[in-house]
């Protein structure tokens, strides 16, 4: 069930306890589940049970994998019901702390939008923009929100088109263009009396519905599974059958560097990496009455683990880990020669 389902179509209070419950019985996917329970908290407009459901994820930040994504979430639902000082307070921190992610930077931004603080907007749109991008050659699927929204926000300013609106252009791939999306005027054509306008708006709509409805069709990415070293030798010992499929480390960790950009060069978007673990994976088997040394289980491993929020982004953000887990920089690592 998404979060996005409309309220006269699913009972959000039900849902959201269901999501909790679940969180409970598989504590490894807890911060991915309770997120999603605090969504639908805040779709039936329980915003302070919401509010107590981040605080929960936040008392423990050590164990969280997106702290910073969990309180720009926070900041955002509490400026929806009055309490406006605590969110800038905690945006500013966002802001300060200047996460390798880009959702957070999204959120806290389209925060200030939503209270027409369009020169902050602007400035958050631009902070994460630079964080993240420069010297990027090409922008993560991750990131597109982010040049989408300040392409946005300069439009409501009517500010000129810098290189990153340039680059948002080329990589939006609606047949109305971002300009036309994104126009202030538009609102004015929703009161015309000329049928021209009107069917014009109501064309900008489809495409817009339409690039939404794309992007809720890939709610997680297409990842390629991944082995640390201990767990893999542990898979290969158990099920020796697994051998011609992962003959060494470094040719397991070769073969997901080579396979994701593949699939980049191709052109498949949102790309991500998720990262097994023998107990997990053995109850996956079990749960589909198979045995974990059947070969075509590994790929279903790893969509069940995307869908459970495990993905981690390809490739890493600028200046960040290699996903292999080295302890070298991505350029340093697996990202040389990229």
């Amino acid at each position: 069930m998404r979060p996005d389902t409309p309220a006269e179509n699913v009972d959000h209070t039900a849902e959201a306890a269901r999501l909790e419950r679940t969180a409970g019985l598989y504590p490894a996917d807890a911060e991915a589940l309770l997120l999603q329970s605090a969504a639908h908290l805040e779709l039936a407009g329980d915003r302070p049970a919401a509010t107590t459901l981040y605080d929960r994820l936040l008392s423990t930040p050590d164990t969280l994998e997106n702290p910073h994504l969990v309180r720009a979430l926070k900041a955002s639902n509490l400026w929806e019901y009055g309490h406006e000082a605590e969110a800038r307070a905690i945006i500013d921190g966002v802001r300060a702390s200047a996460p390798r992610d880009a959702a957070p930077w999204v959120i806290v931004a389209e925060a200030l939008e939503s209270h027409d603080e369009l020169e902050a907007a602007q400035a958050t749109f631009t902070e994460g923009t630079t964080l993240l991008l420069t010297d990027v050659t090409e922008p993560p699927y991750s990131t597109r929100p982010l040049l989408f929204g300040r392409h946005r926000v300069r439009r409501m300013l009517g500010l000129p088109h810098d290189d990153w609106d340039a680059l948002a252009d080329t990589l939006h791939s609606s047949p109305v263009s971002l300009d036309e999306l994104h126009d202030p005027k538009r609102v004015w054509s929703l009161g015309s009396d000329n049928p021209a306008e009107l069917e014009a708006e109501i064309s900008r709509l489809r495409a817009e519905l339409g690039a939404y409805r794309e992007a809720l069709s890939r709610p997680f990415p297409v990842a390629v599974l991944h082995w640390a070293q201990g767990e893999l030798a542990e898979l290969v010992e158990a099920y020796p059958s697994l051998a011609t499929e992962y003959p060494s480390r470094e040719e397991h960790l070769a073969t997901i560097e080579a396979s994701l950009r593949e699939l980049a060069s191709s052109g498949t978007p949102n790309l991500g990496i998720v990262t097994g673990t023998v107990p997990s994976y053995e109850a996956f088997a079990a749960s589909e009455g198979s045995s974990p040394g059947d070969v075509t289980l590994l790929p279903q491993y790893a969509t069940t683990l995307a869908a459970r929020g495990r993905a981690v982004a390809w490739p890493p953000q600028r200046g960040a880990g290699c996903w292999c887990g080295a302890g070298l920089s991505y350029g340093e690592c697996h990202g040389a020669g990229a």
